[in-house]
Parts: C-alpha cells; sequence; structure tokens
C-alpha cells in the first residue's frame, strides 16, 4: 500500500492540474504509453525493463486519495496559480466512488525483459469514464521509469563486455556476477535515486556497497540479500597512520581481516612503490599466507586507469609471478587480485581490459568498481523516454491519435492501442491501432483500480536480464544488430 504521508495529488507537474479542462467534451478514455524512443547513432539499442514494480507498490496501490490530501492540494494550488483551477470535485468522486483508489489500468514488459528501443514497454488508460483526466495526471510520476530502466541497461552493457573479455581470456564466466562492484552511493542525488539505480545494478550483479539498493530489493523484490561486499580499507584508514607508518596500516588490515577477501586501497602516496616495496617485499609472506577464499584485493584510485593497472599488475608479477590459464592467457596467485574503481565507465572498462589482453593478462586479475557512470552521468534522454496518448473516446467513439512534428520527425507518436509481440521471424515488434492479437501480447496487466496484480521477484527478473550467448559473442551479436536494423527500417513498427 502507498505510504500514507504521500500526497498524490501534489505528485504532477503544475500544469497538469488544469488539463481536466481542456480534453474534448463528452471524452470518456484517455490512453497513452510509454517508450524508449529509438535513436540513429546511440550506443544502446535495446533497454532493460525494470522498477515499475516500486513505483506501484510506494505511490500508487490502495486509497491514496483522502479528503484531507484534496483540501491540502486545494489550498496549495489555489496559493499556486492564484487562481481557482483544481478540480476539488473530480477528486471526490474518486474518493467517493472508488474509496480513493485510482481508477486506472497499467499493462507492462514483463520486468528483466530485454526489448528493443522504439517498443511500447506500457500502456496506461482510465478504467471509470468519468476519470478519463487520471491517466496522463501520473505521467509525471511514471516517466520516472527513465532512471532504473538505464541503469539496468547500462549496468548489462557493462556485463556484455566483461563477459566477452572473461571468456575469451579464461574460457569460462565464472565470477562474472562479481565483476562489477556498485560503488555509487555518494555520487547520486538522493536516498531514493541511490536505492533504485541500486537495486537496477543488482538486476545484472551481485556486487555493491550500496546499501539503498540492497533494501529496496529486499522490501519491494522479496529478495533477502541481493548483493555481497568484503571488508574494504579507504584513504582515512590509510592515511591516519601518517606516509611513514603505510606499512603497519597495511597490515593492521590484513590482521583485522585474517579470513575471507580484504580491499585495500593503496594509492595514498605512490601505488607503485607500495605494490613493489609494502606488497611486494615488506609484506609479501603475510599476502602469500593467503588463500583463494582471503585473497588481498588492491586497489589503485588514481592515474590513467589502463596504464596504472597495468603498471601494478606488472610490478605484482615479479614479486609473486603468475600461471598461465586454459587460454594461455596470465593469472596472478589466488590470494592476489586488483579492483579498478576509478575513472570506470562502459568505454575505458573495454579499454582497459583489450590492453590486458594485448598484454596477455587474463579477466580474472581484475575487479572493477563503478559509481557516477553507473548512476549519475545519464538523464531522460540517455534513452530517449516518452509518454504520449495514442488513443481517445469521444461520445462512444474510438479514435487513433498521434503527434508528427515537422520539425523533428523522430519525436513521431504510436497511434491506436498497442500491443507487443515476438513476430515468426523472432523480433520483438510493436502493433498499433489495435490490431494485435491479445494471445500474442506481451504486455501484462500488472496494476488495475488501485491494486497490484502482477508481482516479480528479483529471481524472475534476473532470469528475464540474463545475457545471451551470442551478446558474448561479438561477431553473432553484431550480425543480430545489423538483422534487427533491417527489420526496422522497412516498417514493421
Amino acid at each position: 500500500m502507498a505510504a500514507q504521508d504521500f500526497n498524490f495529488l501534489l505528485a504532477t507537474d503544475s500544469y497538469k492540474i488544469t488539463h481536466y479542462k481542456q480534453y474534448p467534451p463528452n471524452v470518456s478514455k484517455i490512453y497513452s504509453y510509454f517508450e524508449c524512443r529509438r535513436k540513429k547513432g546511440s550506443q544502446f539499442s535495446e533497454v532493460v525493463f525494470f522498477g515499475l514494480q516500486y513505483l506501484l507498490k510506494k505511490y500508487l496501490t490502495g486509497p491514496v486519495i483522502t479528503e484531507e490530501k484534496i483540501q491540502e492540494a486545494k489550498l496549495f494550488y489555489q496559493m499556486h496559480f492564484k487562481q481557482a483551477v483544481f478540480d476539488e470535485e473530480g477528486w471526490r468522486k474518486v474518493l467517493e466512488k472508488h474509496d480513493g483508489r485510482l481508477p486506472i489500468r497499467i499493462k507492462a514488459v514483463p520486468e528483466g525483459r530485454i526489448i528493443p528501443r522504439g517498443n511500447v514497454l506500457f500502456t496506461v488508460e482510465n478504467t471509470d469514464p468519468n476519470f478519463y483526466w487520471l491517466t496522463n495526471y501520473i505521467e509525471t510520476m511514471l516517466v520516472q521509469m527513465w532512471y532504473p530502466i538505464t541503469v539496468a541497461t547500462i549496468s548489462r552493457d557493462f556485463k556484455k563486455i566483461l563477459a566477452k573479455h572473461l571468456k575469451a581470456t579464461s574460457g569460462s564466466l565464472e565470477g562474472l556476477d562479481l565483476k562489477l562492484h556498485d560503488f555509487g552511493y555518494r555520487g547520486v542525488s538522493s536516498q531514493e535515486s541511490a536505492a533504485l539505480g541500486g537495486a537496477a545494478h543488482l538486476v545484472n550483479f551481485c556486487s555493491t556497497d550500496t546499501v539503498a539498493g540492497l533494501l529496496m530489493a529486499q522490501r519491494y523484490y522479496g529478495c533477502p540479500m541481493a548483493g555481497f561486499s568484503i571488508p574494504a580499507a579507504e584513504h582515512s584508514t590509510i592515511i591516519s597512520w601518517g606516509k611513514s607508518r603505510e606499512k603497519d596500516a597495511f597490515e593492521r588490515v590484513l590482521d583485522q581481516f585474517s579470513s575471507g577477501p580484504v580491499s585495500v586501497v593503496s594509492d595514498s602516496y605512490d601505488i607503485f612503490n607500495a605494490c613493489k616495496h609494502i606488497w611486494g617485499d615488506k609484506l609479501k609472506e603475510r599476502v602469500m599466507e593467503r588463500s583463494q577464499d582471503s585473497c588481498l584485493v588492491i586497489r589503485p584510485d588514481s592515474g590513467d586507469p589502463a596504464e596504472t593497472l597495468i603498471e601494478v599488475i606488472k610490478i605484482l608479477e615479479e614479486s609473486f609471478g603468475c600461471s598461465l590459464n586454459s587460454m594461455g592467457y596470465k593469472v596472478l596467485p589466488s590470494y592476489l587480485r586488483i579492483i579498478q574503481g576509478d575513472g570506470i565507465d562502459l568505454s575505458s572498462v573495454d579499454e582497459i581490459l583489450q590492453k590486458l589482453s594485448d598484454e596477455g593478462w587474463s579477466s580474472e586479475n581484475v575487479f572493477f568498481g563503478c559509481g557516477s557512470a553507473l548512476l549519475q552521468k545519464l538523464n531522460r534522454d540517455t534513452l530517449s523516454c516518452a509518454f504520449k496518448c495514442s488513443y481517445v473516446e469521444t461520445n462512444g467513439k474510438g479514435m487513433d491519435v498521434y503527434k508528427q512534428p515537422v520539425t523533428d520527425p523522430s519525436k513521431g507518436s504510436k497511434k491506436g492501442r498497442l500491443s507487443l509481440r515476438r513476430n515468426s521471424d523472432g523480433f520483438i515488434e510493436t502493433i498499433e491501432r489495435g490490431a494485435g492479437k491479445p494471445e500474442e501480447d506481451l504486455l501484462v496487466t500488472v496494476f488495475e483500480n488501485g491494486s497490484l496484480l502482477q508481482e516479480y521477484s528479483l529471481e524472475e527478473i534476473r532470469k528475464n536480464a540474463r545475457l545471451q550467448d551470442e551478446e558474448m559473442n561479438p561477431t553473432l551479436h553484431n550480425h543480430k544488430e545489423e538483422l534487427l536494423h533491417n527489420h526496422i527500417i522497412n516498417g514493421i513498427h
């Protein structure tokens, strides 16, 4: 049930308060949809659908309209507009007729599904003809779906890159789910952003320091513990010992966490000196005493990511040696690994792993941490997310509607009632103008008249979002992308 202290009437753009006065007389239904528009040249051709269940549970389920909230909104909008534009009577009818529950139906793609851009992801329509204006009133809140969708999509693209290199240099995908650690908690704009973004990353990985995301997965997606972390040092716990006692600081961490993996940031003064003379000499025996299950993870945190990491791994090789795996690539001893968390984005992680491979090193040696590039350096335009009206009913007659700006054809919208299907060629496509067959529709009714009708566990969502074999093989994946492009330009959508 939605939070009691949240006033749904105040959760919209100001101008939407006036829209009930603007629709045609005798209109009885407004039907709208959400999509991530296709954009030429974008690096993302498909999206991961995630986050709707949270928004519905937290803000829209159950009775969300009360007399107190109507009065609060009436006073607020009177002050805000300096005139009486708030539809007090309309909202009171929702309260009286529907016990404050929203007479709205939402059909959506199952969470975790991978959908090519340019397709419908969810539809919204009123179920009571008296409240046609509700459909687009909730646009403001629902379009905020752009954030978890975008984070989940970016996170999955990281996974594709990591899987490609791990498979090529080790022959397996063992440990893939732990290869990208969420460092983004402090870099986002709010606790809710951290929760939404953190949970979206957990669709693809099980490695995080963003506690808010874990709590969201627990409370809204039925997962007791969706991600894991290890004890780790930060600069304050190292430099508080003083520069001359860096070795003592490192040793203290080893002593305190003798079992289980531990990560130590090692660039407080000189990362190369730390690796060669402290880890590789003074504490060498202490490091070698550890096992695969209690490995030391050294963290560089400055400099050019690729150059620094390669130099560090070469220094560690000199001190600790290495072995060759079944693919002929070098691997540090199992008690020693590296995590690179500075300067990481989709481009740099691919560059780093390629350079490591060129130098003969397996991706097994390295973990990555990512903060702002995962949770913050993105916006609604990253995936061109939009919510548009496509069908109305007036005087009992339906009409397909759309926008088609002459100044920007890419902003043209879809027409009529929509459905989503997988066609005989295996491609997902949107069927417009109500022409789809109900039995083929991939959209599921998840919300109706204030009730959540379909709930997904994180386990189900992860299964929906898992990588396919061709996504880990660049040649096969590029061929699939080319087929999809040809399918689209031939006018299927």
